[in-house]
């Protein structure tokens, strides 16, 4: 595939399919060849405003589709077809049905974090296991919460910090566009299981983390909320565990002192910032609350579920796709084409 643009099929034109489709219109090296799906409600036909070719990723879909007034250019077959790489953004259990269907035409996947580890035998962040992922037929992009907790953790690591982590997730409800017909409300849920799946997740992508994660479900739909306390390698300054954090790629800063004291602000602050659909791509760390005691740290952040995985899913399709061989590269070209931001409020 040297040379020339990957061809990217997005499967799946849901909360993370139409965010991949986006993003890799924004790549120089890439081209969205188009977007399948199985639905005609103002999800889809928001794609036909958008001019983006629109396929049935079921044929039997192909004639509800087009009567709907949906300009289907044909099956999902069809949209395999002209790709390189698809990433399957189908709800969870869809994509592991798809896995035959991809390797029989021969194309290379990218899965998302509601599918099983063992569908791939991959899991994938960028920054913590980029190469290993090259040229492979398949990868899978871990979900929102195990995303952060290997890219916080695996920035500690780097530093020579990290012995051992803990952490407590506050997470959201459910997804906002579901809210009218799904979620909780005025009370909190735990996970009836210790630990939380994400701890067990982040060790699919780094097997030697030291990790252990509680979770809980609160009564709101945007964005999770996580509290860390990670035993360091040795006693440590405040300002070396900032630092760590400052070298490590999608991490930005955010501060109780700019008005950043809860979790609606930084909603607000991406709206602000001309952010497409308020997204956040980053794990905005609060700075003025992280605070070191001998060998531990601890500290607060923000996941804005809906958007965190995508440059992971950028990422993924060139690892695939061999085009670029440096996990640091690919980041770096990533972050460029978002405007991905160490610190929002930096001049």
């Amino acid at each position: 595939m040297s040379g020339k643009k990957i061809r990217v099929a997005v499967n799946g034109y849901g909360v993370i399919g139409k965010r991949v489709a986006d993003a890799v219109n924004l790549q120089p090296d890439m081209e969205l060849a188009g977007v399948g799906d199985v639905v005609s409600d103002y999800r889809v036909r928001a794609a036909v405003v958008l001019g983006l070719p629109i396929y049935a990723s079921l044929p039997d879909k192909v004639d509800e589709m087009k009567a709907a007034g949906i300009p289907v250019r044909g099956t999902l077959d069809d949209l395999l077809a002209q790709a390189d790489v698809v990433v399957d953004c189908t709800p969870k259990g869809i994509g592991a049905r798809n896995l035959a269907r991809y390797r029989e035409v021969g194309i290379k996947a990218v899965y998302q974090g509601g599918e099983k580890h063992s569908l791939t035998q991959h899991s994938f962040v960028a920054q913590a296991n980029y190469e290993t992922a090259l040229g492979r037929e398949a990868t899978r992009v871990v979900s929102c919460n195990t995303t952060s907790t290997v890219r916080t953790l695996i920035a500690l690591r780097a530093a020579g910090l990290l012995k051992k982590a803990r952490g407590v997730l506050i997470r959201r409800a459910t997804d906002p566009w579901e809210s009218d017909h799904s979620g909780i409300m005025n009370t909190v849920v735990p996970e009836k299981e210790i630990p939380s799946h994400q701890g067990p997740d982040a060790q699919t992508v780094a097997p030697d983390l030291d990790v252990v994660t509680i979770a809980a479900k609160a009564a709101h739909t945007q964005t999770h909320n996580h509290y860390w306390v990670v035993q360091l390698t040795r006693e440590a300054s405040r300002e070396e565990v900032l630092e760590a954090f400052r070298a490590a790629p999608r991490i930005a800063f955010i501060r109780m002192s700019d008005g950043i004291v809860a979790l609606n602000s930084t909603i607000e602050l991406m709206k602000d910032l001309g952010r497409p659909r308020g997204d956040m791509w980053e794990v905005a760390l609060w700075e003025d609350v992280l605070t070191v005691n001998g060998d531990e740290a601890y500290y607060t952040y923000q996941v804005y579920n809906e958007a965190i995985v995508i440059p992971e899913n950028i990422d993924a399709i060139r690892a695939l796709a061999g085009t670029v061989e440096l996990g640091a590269e690919s980041i770096r070209m990533t972050d460029e084409a978002l405007g991905i931001r160490r610190d929002f409020l930096a001049a």
